[in-house]
């Protein structure tokens, strides 16, 4: 699949709330985000590189350079003006006195016909003898959509201030509405669910909410370019074999940590008994129960060196070959023995472990009312969010994360700033939100914690390291929340009605012979959607109570 390059750009003022960013709202029948807040932007067009003679402030050789490329940043940058034009009616053009261009300029005439495509931004530069000034826009992130998607952009996020005299106002077609907000109000009515925002607008907002004002942002943004990520393919083997793993997909962020120097030594696949070192005194050793639910099987972490008392995370089943693997990388010398939750797959082990080494078992018992949990697991210490346990590879700091499970807990290495996140985080799907047990709003809450604690890279119970931490909690978030905003409008259009009755119209967009599984998770949103005072039950039947 062609990844196209494309602009986006953040228009900013100050207020006396702060630094607030313009935001569109797409039209509710697109196919990409529909509803979605975002920033103006788009692809970049063949026509925008016609526009070279009227840049002012640089040219492209300095806009390349910002941009970590050999050539073409200025057609990026070019992009982002273009689309701030067509979609919001803001025009980043200085006339031939070199002061932008008030709302009254013969220029705004021409926006309709650049939208239809029957003008291009050279054309009109020429025809109102306009320069386009590089040097008023700064260069603040990057982000290539990973695999996955039907369409995929190698987008260049770029920050400008809105220009005196000059009114936005969306295009009506694929924009709907506009709004200033301080970035802490688009996230917080992110949190809430009253907008929907992507994660790459959510990242920009969280960047821009560092700043006090426009001026220090710009000030920051031009003398601090954000640094290149990884864009090529790096060197692994799979089944004994080199291959090259390319950029966003599963095994990237790991073999690229594993292997910072490209030797191509490391493992891009998971091997069950295999132990893979991650970190200093960080191993991890996946046990063979691989399923439906538990992808490539449970991942067991050992903390520690040889010679020293060892932490084991989530020893997995009582699987007998993986607890002889435990034991043997262990040399048998285990100080204390971790569960993040009592699900089936990650904690039986637990037991096994401490009739054999003595070893303690810290976490939080299983919940009485739920039959399927373990209820052999019996904690000798049951940690709280914020304590923390000493390991020989460092402090572990505790997080109280329910949602998937009422006990669920993950734990923070902080030296290595790594989360070994049990099922709070599951590489390349969603999470299973079961009620009664699991709790959707518990777990939102719980995701969005994550956001305030200093982690580089999360290690799942499920798949390989991920890193991208922010970016992965903000589309888990989005996620949930479009799901939940297309559950309330199937229930506010189609309601009231019973789970059965109502999950054909909130899960349309996916096979009907996983409706049942998807009952599970619109029960979970539904009861969140009762706790906010939005829907209400009565016996199996739910209804809305928003108009």
């Amino acid at each position: 699949m062609q990844i196209r390059p494309a602009a986006t750009l953040a228009l900013t003022r100050d207020s006396s709330d702060g630094i607030q960013v313009l935001l569109l709202q797409r039209t509710w029948d697109a196919s990409f985000m529909p509803g979605f807040y975002v920033f103006p932007g788009g692809a970049v067009d063949e026509a925008d590189q016609r526009c070279a003679e009227y840049l002012t402030g640089g040219d492209d050789r300095s806009v390349s350079h910002d941009l970590g490329l050999d050539a073409g940043g200025s057609h990026y940058m070019i992009a982002a003006i273009r689309e701030s034009f067509e979609e919001a009616g803001v025009l980043l053009a200085l006339d031939d006195n070199g002061d932008f261009l008030p709302q009254d300029h013969p220029v705004f005439a021409d926006r309709d016909a650049m939208i239809a495509g029957d003008q291009t931004l050279a054309g009109i530069c020429h025809q109102h003898q306009l320069s386009l000034p590089v040097d008023r826009l700064a260069y603040l992130a990057h982000w290539i959509t990973p695999p996955g998607p039907p369409r995929r952009f190698d987008t260049r996020f770029f920050v400008a201030v809105m220009p005196d005299g000059q009114t936005p106002a969306h295009d009506r077609v694929e924009t709907i509405d506009h709004v200033w907000l301080t970035p802490e109000q688009a996230m917080d009515e992110h949190r809430q669910g009253t907008r929907l925002f992507a994660s790459p607008t959510l990242r920009t907002l969280r960047i821009l909410a560092g700043f006090d004002t426009t001026s220090d942002l710009l000030r920051h943004a031009h003398s601090q370019p954000p640094a290149p990520a990884p864009d090529k393919p790096w060197p692994a083997m799979r089944q004994g074999k080199p291959v090259s793993v390319e950029p966003g997909t599963p095994a990237f962020d790991e073999v690229h940590k594993v292997d910072p120097e490209g030797r191509g030594h490391a493992l891009a696949e998971i091997v069950p008994g295999e132990p893979v070192q991650l970190a200093d005194g960080v191993i991890r050793l996946t046990c063979p129960n691989p399923g439906a639910l538990t992808g490539p099987g449970t991942n067991s972490y050992l903390l520690g060196h040889p010679g020293e008392d060892w932490t084991v995370i989530d020893p997995g089943p009582a699987d007998e070959s993986h607890m002889a693997r435990i034991l043997e990388v262990t040399g048998g010398r285990i100080g204390q023995v971790l569960a993040t939750h009592t699900h089936p797959d990650h904690s039986p082990g637990a037991s096994w472990l401490r009739e054999r080494t003595g070893a303690p078992l810290r976490g939080m018992p299983a919940p009485p009312e739920d039959p399927i949990q373990d209820h052999d697991f019996r904690p000798d210490s049951v940690p709280v969010d914020g304590d923390r346990i000493e390991t020989a590879a460092g402090t572990l700091k505790v997080l109280f994360t329910p949602g998937h499970a009422s006990n669920h807990l993950c734990f923070l290495l902080e030296n290595e700033r790594m989360l070994f996140a049990g099922d709070h985080i599951m590489q390349g799907s969603t999470v299973v939100i079961n009620p009664p047990d699991g709790d959707m709003k518990d777990y939102l809450e719980s995701l969005d914690r994550l956001l305030i604690e200093e982690i580089r890279w999360f290690a799942p119970a499920h798949g390989f390291l991920i890193g991208k931490v922010e970016s992965v909690v903000d589309w888990l978030i989005t996620h949930r929340l479009t799901r939940e905003k297309k559950i309330a409008t199937a229930l506010a259009e189609h309601g009231p009605g019973t789970l059965k009755e109502l999950v054909k119209h909130a899960y349309d967009d996916v096979p009907a012979n996983i409706h049942g599984l998807a009952t599970r998770s619109l029960l979970a949103h539904l009861i969140k959607l009762r706790k906010e005072g939005k829907a209400r039950e009565d016996g199996e039947v739910w209804a809305s109570l928003t108009e």
